[in-house]
């Protein structure tokens, strides 16, 4: 088929997300390198330059054929591209005296082909770089607190550039946005149907395979447990392995609960590997996230071989399945352009000797989680299933932090920095900065907009927290120099338990899209652990916004975890993503 809209990949976390978004209007949609050239353009209806991690003021930043902006072709800039926009047709692109990340409010200054149905509206940034000034027939349509030129168009030139992202959710009027483009000013007609997916993907599974069977190392779920099945429909029981690896890094009660999904999808080869001493010994005196990512990867790939010749998988005849989707690929850097963000356990290097031997299949790889439980529900998976919270493949071991270092809670005019970092997402790249605990706790409708406000003019932190409650005041408390070890984990294990467990009866369980809790070595000597609540709604998981529990049963759950006597003070993190990740590490 052919596309008529292409967007073109600057290494932005959203490109995929931006053509999915022209998809699901019911138009083919394709993503090309950046420097396509324009005679490859030719024939498209429209164009899309995607955001992207660089500067555009930095020599060898991903850049265009500017020929294209010649075609007579409609072209929409976002983020990065608005900037390039301006760049090449004669306007000034700065250094921003602060970033802009995550919720903004878009203020329409005059009417546009864009804004038809659109007003004020709330959008989503994530930027550090300005537009200063526009081109030369071009003319300001939207603005920012921060941004004078959110927006600008040369309407005769059919030329649209906008700082901000449509493409996610947290932009409220991002479809109609994008509507108004493809159809109104692309003049683009509706060709795709969206049930073509789960054939395509049985068809491409079956061209992999060939003569070969697949076998998986499950998680239980939901993206394992849908790859998985698709492999079961496409080829059949007979054909299709499934290996569950204990690491020692699940959740209370997590293989018994794997067990019986396996079961339950009348899976006839499932096998569970106890692994935990192996993965702990790899983990052994580790405390960079990094380090921990890759460690556990590479074990993933130890343990993989050993299973292999052990049950006979490594005769030729087999190829390894296994359930990545397209935010684990792209926050690892897996497209040409693009950042890296965290270091996905799928993407290591012993994993990526067995893509480039030919000795994988990832069926999902096209698709983002929501677009995961649709296909779920297409075949047939159960509900219960299908609703449990996304759950990181490196398990616990990234929600438990580290320290190489003893250092004391620092008291600032905004709060008390904790001395630790966490990974953050700024600008479609990656940051690593401090955290911040705020000295006070706001109202809950004010919480959200100051923790925006204070990472957006804070360039030392890219997190902001609330004390829920601690058994010690927090200046007394200081990091404890700490790894990860069994006795760690089954701290984390059992605080973990207690918040799902009240979620479930409360029934916050179903008004969050995921809750990670995570264990800081941040206390004092007679409890050196704090917990950090982290309850957040997400669509694809490219983008998230801090969930507020109620004040009654967050005063409850509170409790609760300070009975435990190893811990020292319970916190809530507030940051949206961006500029925080959703996970710590």
């Amino acid at each position: 088929m052919h596309p008529q809209i292409t967007v073109l990949d600057t290494g932005g976390q959203y490109t995929h997300l931006i053509a999915r978004r022209v998809r699901e209007l019911g138009v083919f949609a394709d993503v090309q390198p950046s420097d396509t050239p324009a005679a490859d353009l030719a024939t498209r209806k429209g164009i899309i330059i995607s955001g992207g991690p660089a500067s555009v003021c930095a020599p060898g930043s991903p850049d265009i054929d500017p020929k294209m902006l010649a075609l007579g072709t409609p072209v929409l800039g976002i983020c990065y591209g608005h900037q390039l926009l301006a760049k090449h047709l004669g306007g000034r692109v700065l250094k921003g005296e602060r970033g802009e990340y995550g919720i903004a409010h878009l203020n329409v200054t005059c009417q546009d082909a864009l804004w038809n149905g659109v007003e004020h509206s709330q959008i989503w940034m994530s930027h550090f770089d300005t537009v200063a000034s526009v081109p030369a027939g071009f003319r300001v349509t939207g603005s920012t607190e921060i941004s004078g030129v959110a927006a600008m168009s040369d309407p005769g030139r059919k030329l649209f550039g906008i700082q901000f992202h449509p493409e996610v959710v947290h932009t409220h009027a991002g479809m109609r946005i994008l509507e108004n483009f493809v159809f109104d000013i692309c003049g683009a007609s509706k060709d795709w149907d969206i049930s073509r997916r789960v054939p395509a993907v049985e068809e491409q599974i079956r061209a992999v395979a060939r003569d070969r069977n697949i076998f998986f190392f499950v998680s239980g779920g939901v993206d394992s447990t849908v790859a998985y099945t698709l492999c079961l429909r496409a080829l059949g029981p007979d054909r299709v392995y499934g290996i569950y690896v204990d690491t020692g890094l699940m959740r209370k009660g997590e293989t018994e609960l794997v067990r019986s999904i396996f079961q339950e999808l009348g899976a006839t080869h499932f096998l569970v590997d106890s692994a935990e001493d192996e993965f702990l010994a790899a983990l052994d005196g580790l405390q960079d996230p990094e380090q921990k990512r890759c460690a556990i990867g590479e074990e993933f790939v130890r343990v993989q071989e050993r299973i292999l010749m052990t049950e006979h998988f490594l005769d030729g005849h087999w190829v390894l399945g296994q359930g990545t989707i397209y935010p684990d690929t792209i926050e690892s850097g897996g497209t040409a352009k693009a950042d890296l963000i965290k270091t996905h356990h799928n993407r290591v290097a012993g994993v990526q000797a067995l893509i480039d031997s030919g000795r994988i299949i990832e069926p999902l790889t096209p698709f983002y989680k929501d677009e995961v439980r649709e296909i779920g529900r297409e075949l047939g998976i159960s509900t219960k299933f299908l609703s449990r919270h996304p759950f990181p493949g490196p398990g616990l071991a990234i929600r438990c932090l580290c320290s190489e270092v003893e250092a004391q809670v620092t008291e600032t005019p905004n709060g008390f920095l904790l001395p630790l970092r966490s990974v953050g997402v700024q600008g479609d790249a990656r940051s690593y900065r401090n955290v911040l605990c705020l000295a006070r706790n706001p109202a809950l409708e004010d919480i959200r907009n100051i923790a925006t406000a204070l990472i957006n003019s804070s360039p030392d932190i890219n997190r902001v927290v609330a004390l829920c409650g601690s058994n010690w005041p927090l200046a007394s408390m200081r990091s404890f120099e700490s790894s990860i070890t069994k006795k760690r984990l089954d701290l984390l294990r059992e605080a973990d338990a207690i918040v799902r467990s009240f979620c479930t009866e409360t029934g916050f369980e179903e008004q969050v899209w995921q809750f990670p809790v995570v264990l800081l070595p941040i206390g004092t000597n007679e409890a050196r652990e704090s917990i950090v609540l982290r309850p957040i709604n997400s669509l694809d998981g490219m983008t998230a916004d801090v969930v507020l529990m109620e004040q009654q049963m967050l005063q409850q759950l509170t409790t609760r975890l300070l009975q435990t006597r190893e811990i020292a003070a319970v916190l809530y993190d507030l940051t949206s993503k961006p500029p925080g990740t959703i996970e710590w590490e």
